[in-house]
This record gives C-alpha cells, sequence and structure tokens, in this order.
C-alpha cells in the first residue's frame, strides 16, 4: 500500500486530490489545521505548514507507523493579493504569501525528504499556476487584469524554481518531482470563480502522483499537456 500526504487538504482542491488518492487504495494522511476537516477515507494530520516543528512532528508520525512516504503534494497556498493592482501590493501581501506557498513547501518537504529517499519510488506534486508562467505572462497569455498578482503569481513563479531543483537534486533516487496546473477551478481560493471543480482539477496532480517509474520529472503541466517555465 502507498503512504501518501496531501497539505491544504481541508478544502478545494487538495481535499479533492486527498479523497481521489484514497479512493485508489491509498493511506492518504490529510494535512489539515483542523481534523475535523480532513476528508472522509483519509487520516487527518494536524498540520501548519508555516511552522517547522508541527512539519518535522508530521515526519515523525508518519516515519514511525511506514517508515516511508511514497506521495507528497504540497498544496497548500495562500492568496491574498486577488484583484489589487502590482503597484498597491505591499511586503506585507508577498510576506504572508510566500509563507505559505513557498517557505511552507521547502518546510514540509525538507522535513519528508528522508521518508521520501525510503520510499524508493516516491512522488513530489507541487500545486502551481499558469499564472506563475514567466514566459506566458510575459507575453500576456491570456492574464485577466484582476489575476495580476504580484505576491501571489510570483510565489508560484518561485515554487516553480523549486520544483526544477529539488528534481535535479532528487534525480536518481526513485523521487519524481513536477510541477500542475489544476486550472481556474470553483474553490474558496478563487472566490468560486472557476468553470472547473475542484475534483477536475485534482485530476492532474493525481495523474503525476501515481506515475509509473519511468515518468517524468522536473516538469510542469496541466490536464493539457506540458506549460511554459
Amino acid at each position: 500500500m502507498r503512504i501518501a500526504l496531501v497539505t491544504g487538504a481541508g478544502r478545494g482542491i487538495g481535499r479533492e486530490i486527498a479523497r481521489q488518492l484514497a479512493g485508489r487504495g491509498m493511506t492518504v494522511f490529510a494535512g489539515v489545521r483542523d481534523g475535523s476537516h480532513a476528508p472522509e477515507g483519509t487520516r487527518p494530520l494536524l498540520l501548519d505548514v508555516t511552522d517547522e516543528a508541527a512539519a518535522l512532528n508530521a515526519a515523525k508520525i508518519v516515519g514511525e507507523e511506514f517508515g516511508r512516504l511514497d506521495v507528497l503534494v504540497n498544496n497548500a497556498a495562500l492568496c491574498g493579493d486577488y484583484g489589487v493592482a502590482p503597484a498597491d501590493v505591499t511586503a506585507g501581501h508577498m510576506r504572508a504569501t510566500y509563507e505559505v506557498g513557498v517557505f511552507g513547501v521547502v518546510t514540509v518537504t525538507h522535513a519528508m525528504i528522508p521518508l521520501l529517499r525510503a520510499s524508493g519510488e516516491a512522488r513530489i506534486v507541487n500545486m502551481t499556476t499558469r499564472l506563475g508562467s514567466l514566459a506566458l505572462t510575459s507575453a500576456g497569455d491570456g492574464i485577466n487584469p484582476d489575476w495580476a498578482m504580484l505576491a501571489y503569481n510570483s510565489a508560484k513563479t518561485a515554487l516553480n524554481a523549486i520544483t526544477v531543483l529539488y528534481a535535479n537534486e532528487l534525480r536518481g533516487s526513485g523521487v519524481l518531482v513536477n510541477g500542475v496546473d489544476p486550472g481556474h477551478c470553483a474553490t474558496d481560493l478563487t472566490g468560486h470563480t472557476g468553470a472547473r471543480t475542484a475534483a477536475r482539477g485534482a485530476a492532474v496532480a493525481v495523474r503525476m502522483a501515481t506515475l509509473d517509474g519511468d515518468g517524468p520529472t522536473g516538469t510542469f503541466s496541466s490536464e493539457d499537456g506540458p506549460l511554459p517555465w
């Protein structure tokens, strides 16, 4: 049986990813800040991604029971500057957004790397977005002004870089690291403005979390295929 951890699993796409992985027979730890929010069929794991001690404790819990982690989905994120013009974004917006979506990813991944290495065939999936693509942003490709978010988008750009660097570092260890764009989904994060369901948005993450051993690493994709960094 494969062992998975999904951060930010209490709602939205993270909740759906956890549910779908559990439906595939995995033991899924749902990283949540309130145990009552974990989806049915998963095991609640109290985890604030901004708290290093909490991440280390989560790793201890998983390690003591299973000795490994086969899947890590870094889903937890914060979008605090929707509708704020880039010129009006403050350092406070940036710190809050990066604390969860950048530093939180590193905090959790760093704590889990020994368990991921122990798996021998682990998968890390980082939930990013095409809004973090410098190529698409430079081209003005479908970026609505309301979504030109200095804090959130640049945090995802940083996450894309983190994805590539982890992929390079872990290449050859059996750990595959990929970034995925779930698309514009109707969740709390987007104010339920998206046309896609959380279930559909979760599908690409689940696909990358269940890659065979000869699958790709260091990629950025949506359900439609590769995206430019």
